[in-house]
């Protein structure tokens, strides 16, 4: 189980996906700097003990309707080769591992993995912010075929949103800024 150090990171991961964040494909907002709340999320163990691996929530609140990001993140101490230049969302200073790489979880093979994993029933999710405690809040509906699994991460997040009834759905929570707690699909598993 991965251990959860009670210290800083210069600059935060909110801070980093700031930065990164406006600049995916998918990001939504009409500003080009978002303000970012952490909003939920979870983590997953990395058996090695090599890759920390967090699915964050940020909701950003510029927009008239706040709008709810899911991003899982690999860290590591050690640039990772043969991904694509953009996977990196930066480096941070951690105040007992020193520097880290954070990268986007979708490109960071450990943390794709670990998520396979969890779809399939092989490994439980881990709260965010406490050691070797189990989130019994995250769910996974339907039972994911050990091969093949074409995994898509929801990057934008809707409150209750259905998935289809042909796929694997991972179920998480997170917390608007008025205080209004939700829950949506973070990822599915498409069946062949």
């Amino acid at each position: 189980m991965a251990a959860i150090h009670r210290t800083t990171m210069t600059p935060t991961k909110v801070e980093l996906l700031t930065g990164w964040l406006p600049k995916q494909s998918w990001y939504v907002g009409d500003t080009g700097t978002p303000e970012l709340v952490k909003a939920g999320g979870f983590r997953l163990d990395d058996p090695e003990g090599a890759v920390g691996i967090e699915f964050m929530v940020v909701v950003d609140t510029t927009a008239q309707e706040p709008v709810a990001y899911v991003v899982p993140m690999g860290y590591r101490g050690a640039a990772l080769e043969g991904i694509p230049g953009e996977a990196l969302i930066g480096t941070s200073e951690h105040g007992v591992l020193g520097t880290r790489w954070i990268y986007d979880g979708v490109h960071d093979p450990v943390v794709m993995a670990q998520l396979r994993a969890l779809l399939r029933g092989e490994t439980v999710p881990q709260h965010q912010s406490k050691s070797d405690t189990p989130d019994l809040t995250v769910t996974v509906h339907g039972t994911a075929p050990h091969d093949g699994l074409d995994v898509q991460v929801n990057r934008v997040l809707r409150s209750a949103e259905a998935a289809q009834r042909s796929s694997v759905h991972l179920v998480a929570g997170w917390t608007w800024p008025d205080g209004t707690a939700a829950r949506g699909v973070l990822a599915t598993v498409a069946l062949r």
